[in-house]
């Protein structure tokens, strides 16, 4: 399996491209520089070991094409439409995993949702419904992802309009030793996105244990 993560040179998108090249699945790290890219990647494939995914770098179209179906988006909520805009021809036949969370530039403590409603449903109505968009890891702390002998702590929410997407999508973050919930359509995306701000806050308050905290979801 060869996945493209786009915005792969930044913080969640480094830790995600580790992480799943240590479960066997090969990642191509995506950039507006397509040589920025590929020095990123050898970098992020210094420290695995042999019987890890390979890591290559390319730029974000071809990153994209290179992919056999899943993309993943982790480029900053600036950057979300112009990119979007900029894979499109490369997305046919494939799902688009939209991470983004629509956060204020100001106040990373605060969402400015998109008129859509949330990054998952612009990214919808941007491609159309022909091209499946889930929303997923967006509560997962970049630090955490970075920490490559940590296990994730937290539980993964993904919701999206077409369900075999979702399906997949979740196998594939599951082979990162997480659990998957299946959230609903993508209008859920409003609040699990919202979810990140409140999350951020807690973190960096003095009032609280903990640094890096996720979201689980607890049965009685």
């Amino acid at each position: 399996m060869k996945i493209a993560v786009i915005g792969g040179t930044g913080p969640q998108g480094k830790g995600l491209a580790q992480r799943f090249a240590l479960t066997g699945v090969d990642v191509v790290v995506g950039s507006r520089d397509g040589a920025r890219a590929e020095i990123i990647a050898a970098d992020l494939s210094e420290p695995l070991t042999a019987k890890a995914g390979k890591i290559s770098g390319m730029d974000n179209l071809s990153a994209v094409r290179a992919a056999d179906e899943i993309v993943i988006l982790a480029v900053p909520y600036g950057g979300h439409d112009a990119t979007i805009d900029g894979i499109r021809e490369g997305l046919s036949g494939k799902i688009l995993v939209d991470i983004v969370v629509p956060l204020a530039e100001d106040n990373p403590k605060k969402v400015v949702m998109p008129t859509e409603g949330s990054a998952t449903e612009a990214a919808q109505v941007k491609l159309g419904d022909h091209i499946p968009v889930v929303g997923a890891l967006h509560n997962v702390s970049a630090s955490v992802l970075a920490d490559l002998q940590a296990e994730i702590n937290c539980d993964i929410l993904v919701c999206g309009n077409d369900l075999e997407a979702k399906k997949k999508v979740m196998a594939l973050i599951s082979k990162l030793g997480v659990t998957c919930y299946n959230c609903g359509l993508a209008e859920s995306a409003r609040c699990i996105e919202a979810l990140t701000p409140i999350l951020i806050r807690l973190n960096i308050s003095k009032a609280t244990p903990f640094k890096h905290g996720g979201v689980k979801v607890w049965a009685e």
